[in-house]
């Protein structure tokens, strides 16, 4: 079945770009005369995507006011949280919106160019796109089978070569139905917590990646696009 509906998690305050950006929410910041927001919302454009959820928070006006309920032909929903509900309560609540059996869910601070087509679900819940890295210790890494289902999430620590979660997710718009959980949690800790009984699938890419989480590493995607 063909996915076209995303959640973007846009509701970062961006503590440590501080000293960068000021004042609005981290996926505002500006990369020449546009939002970074702008880049991943013109990726998926490109792959197709014809409804967007934009999961906001902090300063979520600052969002609407520049791209609206339409940008690029695609329709723009605010999924507003009146008090931060973490990345999983943020989910949750933008899952609401979503009208198909799925969706994609993306970081509004990170920028990774695959093809979201090659994500699919079959008998799991979820589905996670891993990017290869090599020589790194700032991200934790995940072991997977040949036949792409998680083994494991390991600790973060220097790894000579390695796959790490991309931030980008094909999941099923059940995959809260069976757990008892507050309204405010970390997805991350969830998924790590959960992936066995999720049957958690993974897709190994090795495309263009960047997490703007870091001044370094917005600098340098701002370098690329200006």
């Amino acid at each position: 079945m063909l996915v076209n509906e995303a959640i973007v998690l846009c509701g970062g305050l961006g503590t440590r770009l501080k000293s960068v950006i000021k004042d609005i929410p981290k996926p505002m910041a500006p990369v020449g005369d546009e939002p970074f927001l702008a880049f991943v919302l013109k990726f998926l454009k490109k792959q197709e995507i014809k409804r967007v959820v934009l999961a906001v928070s902090y300063k979520y006006e600052v969002i609407q006011n520049f791209f609206g309920d339409n940008y690029l032909g695609m329709d723009i929903i605010y999924s507003i949280e009146d008090t931060p509900l973490g990345t999983g309560g943020a989910i949750v609540k933008a899952l609401k919106m979503i009208k198909n059996s799925s969706s994609y869910v993306l970081n509004g601070d990170t920028f990774f160019d695959i093809a979201l087509a090659k994500l699919n679900l079959n008998d799991s819940k979820i589905c996670v796109a891993l990017k290869h890295m090599s020589d790194f210790d700032r991200y934790a890494s995940v072991s997977i089978e040949k036949n792409g289902y998680i083994t494991s999430f390991n600790e973060k620590k220097f790894t000579k070569n390695g796959f790490i979660n991309g931030g980008i997710y094909l999941i099923s718009k059940d995959i809260f139905n069976t757990f008892n959980l507050p309204s405010k949690f970390s997805f991350e800790e969830f998924f790590q917590d959960n992936f066995l009984s999720l049957k958690s699938t993974a897709k190994v890419f090795d495309d263009y990646f960047i997490d703007i989480g870091i001044p370094q590493d917005y600098n340098k995607f701002c370098r690329l696009n200006m």
